[in-house]
């Protein structure tokens, strides 16, 4: 088991915040939980140049931190690197705890930022090129206006996914139609 050190608030890079989904209700009970029994679990990441720490989960946990004035942090270093730690970030976590488009925004940022191949990322995870190939497509159906108002929790990333997303193939919708349809109803 990896060994745990404090790290200071400051200190905690959050450039992975992105690829992770918001869901404030959650936050708030998340907050509530701390208030009153302090933090159970630490916060996971990879140790970066200039000794700062990369954020890959906890970002619930690091929003609350802030709010209730916390200076330091219990925190874990899952790996050596932060494509094996995002590698183990998929491996590890269970259905529940990283979404379906949470693990596309991660695979696609180890293909764009890592320059590992759909093969390579499938035997990685030990998952099948088909798996890693579902979660790339993803992402690539969404424009950056749904994307952003999927990942800051102000649309429902399953009515995307399982509503109109194939209605969009259905129909013909243009992207304009799906961003404008989008941005009406987030929040």
């Amino acid at each position: 088991m990896p060994a745990m050190k404090w790290v200071e608030i400051e200190q905690i890079d959050l450039s992975y915040e992105a690829c992770r989904l918001r869901d404030r209700s959650r936050e708030r009970a998340l907050l509530s939980s701390i208030s009153e029994r302090g933090f159970l679990e630490p916060l996971q990441g990879v140790s970066v140049t200039g000794g700062s720490f990369l954020l890959l989960n906890g970002f619930k946990r690091y929003r609350c931190a802030k709010q209730l004035k916390i200076e330091a942090l219990a925190c874990i270093e899952i790996a050596e690197n932060v494509a094996s730690g995002i590698l183990k970030l998929i491996r590890t976590a269970n259905d529940f705890s990283l979404h379906l488009i949470e693990q596309a925004q991660l695979v696609t940022d180890l293909q764009e930022k890592h320059g590992m191949g759909t093969t390579q990322i499938a035997a990685q995870l030990e998952r099948s090129p088909a798996w890693v190939s579902v979660r790339l497509g993803l992402l690539k159906e969404m424009s950056p206006p749904v994307k952003k108002e999927i990942f800051a929790g102000r649309f429902p990333a399953r009515s995307f996914m399982y509503t109109l997303r194939k209605f969009t193939r259905v129909n013909r919708t243009s992207p304009q139609d799906v961003d404008q349809f989008v941005k009406a109803v987030s929040g």
